[in-house]
This record gives C-alpha cells, sequence and structure tokens, in this order.
C-alpha cells in the first residue's frame, strides 16, 4: 500500500507529462475497442444475413457443392421428404432446429421475348413459408428487421429477380427499377415472338389456377434442361427485383417457388431437391448438430452419397471477410501498442533522469534494487490502468450515443442499408482483452527505466546535479 502510494505522488508530481501519458493511453485504449465494436458490428451484420438466408448447415450431395452448379439432377436429393421428416421428429435435433426446409438450385435462361433478350440466369427454388421463418433468426440482437419474404402468399408462378437480371431482360420500367440505365444503342431491334413449340410448352406446364391470381407483373420465360436432355420451359410472373449484395450474383439471381422449380428440372418425374437447409436456434450448436444429422443419415439414407456442410464453408467470402477484419485490428493493436510502448517507456525514462538524486538518497538509506525497479515499474502499471480504465469508459460512452443516432451503412455483401452499430457493450472479450494488453505493455515499457535506476551507483547518483 505504501509503495502504491508513493507511486501516486511520484506520478502526481509531473502533472503534464503524466497526463500526457494518461492521455495517450486512453486515446489508444479507446481507439482499439471502437474498432473492434465496428468489427463485431461487421461479423454479426453478415453472420446472421447469411444464417437468414442459407440457415446453418445444409445437407448435399457430397459433390455438388464442388460440381453441382451446372447438373443439378445428377447431385440431387432422392426422398428429401422423409428425411426432412426424420429430423423433425428426432428428440435429440428437436431442441436445436427452428426450421428445416428444402431449395432446388439449377441453371437455366430467363428470356422476355416482347424484348427480345434473354440471359442464362441461376434459379433457386424455395417453399416460401420457411423462407419467412428463417428470416426470424436474430441471435445476436441487432437492429435490422427482415422485410417479409416477397414470395410468401405470392401466386404459384410468381418469381423474383436480381436488378441486374431486370436490367438485360429490359424490366426496370415495368418493375419500378430506380437508377436502371438504358442501353446506348439507338434502335431495339423488335422482339420475336415465342415459337409455338416452345409457347406450347410453357402453357402446359403453368400451374392451374384462377385468372385473379396474378398479379399483373411483366412475365418471362424460363428454359432448363431436364434429366432426360429434353429441354422444359415454364412461364413466370415477376414480382420484385431486389438488389444483391454482388454484382455477379445481381446479375443472375432468379428466385421461385420450389413446386415451379421442381415441375421445370425434373417435369412429371419425382420431385427432388439439391439441399435441405438446417437453421438452429444458436450458432453454438452446429457441431452437436452436424455430428447428429451425420448420424441420422447413416440410418435413413445409406444409398445417398451426403454430407453436412456449415455456412462457414458454403460462403467463404464470410470466413475471408472476418478473417481480414481480424488482421486490421491486430494490426491496429500492435500499432497502438508500440506507441504505448515508446511513450510510456519515454515517460519513466526521464523520471529516472530527473530523480537521479532521489534514486541515490533512498538507495543509501538501505532500499534494494528490487526496490526502485518494482518502484517505476509500479508507476507505469498505475499509468496504464488509468488511461486503459479511461479509454473504455470513452469507448463505452461514445458507441452508447452514436448508437442512438440511427445511421446507417451497406455492410459487405448486402444490398440495402442497415443500422450503423459499435457494439462495444458486451464484448467483454475485447474489453478485457485490450485492457490487460495495454497494461503489460505500459508495465513492461516501464522495466528497463526501473532496471537503469537500479543499477546507479549510489556515489555517483548522490552527487548527479
Amino acid at each position: 500500500m505504501i509503495d502504491l502510494l508513493l507511486a501516486v505522488r511520484n506520478l502526481l508530481r509531473n502533472r503534464r507529462r503524466s497526463f500526457a501519458t494518461f492521455i495517450a493511453l486512453a486515446i489508444g485504449s479507446a481507439a482499439i475497442l471502437l474498432f473492434g465494436g465496428y468489427r463485431k458490428n461487421i461479423e454479426y451484420t453478415m453472420h446472421t444475413a447469411y444464417v437468414r438466408g442459407g440457415g446453418h448447415l445444409q445437407i448435399q450431395h457430397r459433390d455438388l457443392f464442388l460440381y453441382g452448379s451446372g447438373n443439378p439432377t445428377k447431385y440431387s436429393i432422392a426422398g428429401y421428404e422423409a428425411i426432412i421428416d426424420t429430423i423433425r421428429r428426432d428428440p435429440e435435433l428437436g431442441a436445436m432446429v427452428t426450421v428445416v426446409t428444402p431449395t432446388l438450385q439449377f441453371g437455366g435462361i430467363a428470356s422476355n421475348f416482347a424484348a427480345g433478350v434473354s440471359r442464362t440466369v441461376l434459379g433457386t427454388g424455395v417453399v416460401a413459408a420457411d423462407q419467412n421463418r428463417m428470416r426470424e433468426w436474430n441471435e445476436f440482437d441487432l437492429r435490422q428487421t427482415a422485410p417479409p419474404f416477397a414470395l410468401a402468399g405470392a401466386p404459384a408462378d410468381a418469381a423474383l429477380v436480381g436488378q441486374g437480371v431486370a436490367r438485360v431482360l429490359m424490366l426496370c420500367e415495368a418493375l419500378g427499377v430506380a437508377e436502371c440505365p438504358q442501353p446506348s444503342v439507338t434502335e431495339q431491334p423488335a422482339g420475336e415472338a415465342l415459337p409455338d413449340d416452345i409457347a406450347a410448352l410453357a402453357a402446359g406446364e403453368a400451374p392451374a389456377g384462377p385468372a385473379g391470381s396474378r398479379g399483373g407483373g411483366p412475365r418471362i420465360e424460363v428454359l432448363a434442361t431436364s434429366p432426360g436432355g429434353a429441354p422444359n420451359v415454364i412461364a413466370l410472373e415477376v414480382m420484385r427485383a431486389e438488389l444483391q449484395g454482388f454484382k455477379e450474383l445481381d446479375e443472375v439471381y432468379l428466385m421461385m417457388h420450389l413446386p415451379q422449380a421442381q415441375r421445370l428440372i425434373y417435369g412429371r418425374e419425382a420431385p427432388k431437391a439439391t439441399a435441405i437447409t438446417v437453421q438452429l436456434r444458436h450458432s453454438g450448436q452446429i457441431e452437436a448438430a452436424r455430428a447428429r444429422l451425420e448420424a441420422l443419415l447413416k440410418e435413413r439414407a445409406p444409398g445417398q452419397p451426403l454430407a453436412v456442410l456449415d455456412f462457414r464453408e458454403l460462403n467463404p467470402f464470410f470466413v475471408q471477410t472476418v478473417k481480414m477484419f481480424d488482421t486490421i485490428f491486430g494490426f491496429i493493436f500492435v500499432l497502438i501498442g508500440s506507441i504505448v510502448l515508446f511513450t510510456v517507456g519515454n515517460t519513466m525514462s526521464t523520471a529516472v533522469m530527473e530523480r537521479t538524486v532521489e534514486i541515490g538518497t533512498i538507495r543509501a538509506m538501505g532500499l534494494r534494487q528490487r526496490g526502485v525497479q518494482r518502484m517505476f515499474v509500479l508507476e507505469g502499471m498505475i499509468l496504464g490502468v488509468a488511461g486503459t480504465v479511461a479509454g473504455a469508459v470513452f469507448a463505452l460512452a461514445f458507441s452508447a450515443v452514436l448508437n442512438q443516432l440511427g445511421l446507417t451503412w451497406v455492410p459487405p455483401g448486402s444490398g440495402e442499408k442497415l443500422p450503423l452499430l459499435l457494439l462495444v457493450w458486451g464484448e467483454t472479450t475485447t474489453i478485457v482483452g485490450t485492457t490487460l494488453g495495454l497494461i503489460l505493455i505500459a508495465a513492461g515499457s516501464a522495466w528497463w527505466p526501473a532496471r537503469r535506476a537500479s543499477r546507479l551507483v549510489i556515489v555517483d547518483a548522490l552527487r548527479h546535479v
């Protein structure tokens, strides 16, 4: 206790230098924590978006992820309904799973024959009600409410497209897409009528229903090959054009109801799915759920080469983004740690020079070298504790104020504006780790000047002017 009071008194003897060191530590600590809060916001936002869109786990043919994008019929899951029913009834998975739903992904050609344009698309068939439920997942309590899934309650032949698809197919005006540039050609060739054989095929595959069920939106035709190699065509009514996070995806995105996608790909054969999506209550349950799913698949589908992949394996961009920000965070910590090391070391070195006579006096009074060294290290540690704690308090207060301002931003991989948050409060590991790290750096930077002070010769120190 006496050593602590003596160290505080020594720091107060030169308030200006001590205060400058204190401010440097506080600013450094606050900067690290605020960037850490920004990093966590990016990670949680992307994490939530991927889990809402594709679940935590997907059951697929083991080669679908690598080879199946061009041939979904070869790498699809037969009897997926029985597998889904088994998962829903399993008592161990029942406490972990919130949604289990099939999806069908395929490649095809979308055409707007009225405008004479077409392009390749990446289509996905989903169960709209399940997708709506998946959008409710919010484990991290983020201030982002996903809008209702546009296909929920829509006609059986409804579809969604990316804004890039709408632009190429000349659907921007009909869908009300803003900022949609038109091609620079002076004349647009008149579109050819849909060939009779393809029109008849599309009409034969169109779902039956009352005429009033249609919303009157623009219509497109989608062509894909069936398992036998013959082309299948369906006509779809485009409900909305949605901006995707990446231009490459925005220009191929096509979403429709699962029965329509199955009718397009498999015709009148038994419907299949390319994946079974599983969304869990908590991300920490991924490994336990994966192990149980793999055991169930060996029992219920031994003849199919199925694999269970988590969302990180399916979305490497998420992993790469998190690693990039982790690297930046580590660089900032090292940079600020170096500044702290230099600042505290300089403060302690100056203090040693100014207090050389004092050091000689207390050494002559019987204080050992370890005592002198301990005194200066304690001063550095006090500066570190005071500065880092003040920085943590400032970071918490600043982030709380900024989070109430309602600022928005567009995160990586998203096409919509989301609240800009600095998630400092609740990140105990980051706060404690940063604080302890800077305190240890401050104490360590005081060690070398303290060691030098403890080794001063008593007579020489007393004669110092």
